[in-house]
């Protein structure tokens, strides 16, 4: 249980790191923009390598597909309810609804969102691989990792920038980690004689979760702030993480 809580950590705690750069580095828009899109590729390779291929090994079939639609609404409810809150604290403030888009002012929320969706279940998957005696494969742990930071960083970018202070945010994160070390810990006792079904449809939740993140919130904001650029730094992240997965 101990080595389940600690490699959910590492995974997860790379959020606080991003944060931390965020805070630390004077990014501009663009940078930000091409650190989103390197880290939408190495989301994409999470989702291909370390997710969905593993839960066709454990149990392919209809546990994957509805796991990745259980995982796709879950954001997708999240999402909408969001824009809802910012809506009325739009409303509240005395703002015109109409002359900033929702989304812009909410992308932070809304990463963050994504990141808790994530890890939880993925931290809940890490647990679960560790008990046929094993060890946590290095690779899957240093990709979960780089996917992590610059989405830990832009969301505290955003988040800064739509009036969130340093401490609020960081509280956001280290309740994040929290969730996630626990996770690990409950997969790894309570879900230790789960069918592999339950295992795989973990997994594809978490990959379902991440994708839809990814159309809703962190490519449109990637390519907004970074331009056609931010193409060629979502194939660099995509192929790191996929030759880290590989080893």
């Amino acid at each position: 249980m101990a080595a389940a809580a600690f490699w959910a950590f590492i995974g997860s705690g790379a959020l606080i790191v991003g944060a931390l750069l965020g805070f630390w580095l004077k990014v501009s828009k663009r940078t930000l923009g091409l650190i989103m899109g390197f880290g939408a590729g190495t989301l994409v390779s999470a989702v291909a390598f370390d997710l969905v291929a593993e839960a066709f090994h454990e149990a392919p079939g209809l546990p994957i597909v509805i796991g990745l639609l259980a995982g796709a609404f879950a954001f997708w409810g999240g999402d909408l309810a969001l824009e809802h809150y910012s809506k009325k604290k739009r409303a509240k403030a005395g703002e015109p609804g109409d002359e900033e888009p929702i989304e812009e002012e909410g992308s932070g929320l809304q990463l963050a969102l994504g990141a808790t969706l994530d890890g939880v279940p993925e931290s809940v998957a890490i647990g679960l691989t560790l008990l046929g005696g094993g060890g946590v494969s290095v690779a899957v742990v240093v990709a979960v990792f780089l996917s992590n930071v610059p989405e830990g960083m832009a969301a505290s970018v955003e988040l800064a920038r739509t009036g969130y202070s340093k401490a609020r945010i960081m509280a956001i994160w280290i309740g994040v980690v929290i969730l996630c070390v626990v996770a690990a810990a409950v997969g790894y006792v309570v879900l230790g004689d789960s069918p592999p079904k339950t295992v795989a449809l973990i997994q594809s939740f978490a990959a379902g979760s991440i994708l839809a993140m990814l159309a809703i919130t962190m490519m449109p904001q990637a390519f907004a702030k970074g331009g056609r650029a931010v193409g060629l730094f979502t194939v660099l992240g995509f192929i790191l993480a996929a030759g880290l997965s590989a080893q």
